[in-house]
């Protein structure tokens, strides 16, 4: 099993910025939301995260050996990095969610974070066949590992909402993947 999980909250994801290569750690509902996603998932095979403070600290509440790994860390969102959403025109975002090569002024398009993605799913899906693997990430990597299982282009991810220390899951038992739950929180309750 592939279980994709988000890291939980920080003071910029609440404050409703654009948060990508900004490390910054998470806050104190984010360290309570690792927790129970901790609890929830108990001790797993492999815990694979991005090598940012948010999703280590995630990692760290799991129990089970820990890789970092580069290709699930979030969207480079460029200049717009820690920018609020409101500062990015409407026009901007229109043609942003028309176009999976457009990119932020220095940053990378979602096609672009897909294809990583996608590349670094398919480098564990030998050791998640035989176990549970984890992959600690970011809000644009679960949607690219959603479009991966789904078999779809990522062109998808406009249309999906992933929350804080959230746990979606990815069975690779039949050959191909198949999504077995997605944005789960029931955790955090």
């Amino acid at each position: 099993m592939l279980v994709v999980v988000r890291h939980g909250r920080t003071a910029s994801n609440a404050s409703g910025l654009l948060l990508g290569r900004a490390d910054p750690d998470l806050d104190e509902l984010g360290r309570r939301q690792a927790a129970a996603v901790g609890a929830a998932l108990g001790a797993v095979d492999l815990v694979v995260s991005s090598p940012l403070r948010r999703t280590r600290a995630t990692a760290a509440a799991i129990s089970g050996k820990l890789r970092i790994d580069e290709r699930f860390i979030e969207l480079d969102y460029g200049e717009w990095d820690e920018r609020p959403l409101t500062e990015i025109a409407p026009a901007t975002w229109a043609a942003w969610q028309a176009d999976v090569d457009f990119a932020p002024p220095g940053g990378e398009s979602l096609r672009q974070l897909g294809e990583r993605v996608r590349l670094g799913l398919a480098e564990l899906v030998a050791e998640a066949r035989e176990g549970t693997v984890v992959v600690v990430t970011h809000v644009s990597p679960v949607k690219a590992a959603v479009a991966w299982a789904l078999g779809v282009d990522d062109q998808v991810s406009w249309r999906m909402f992933v929350a804080p220390a959230s746990i979606t899951r990815i069975d690779l038992g039949r050959g191909r993947p198949s999504l077995h739950a997605f944005n789960d929180v029931s955790h955090l309750t």
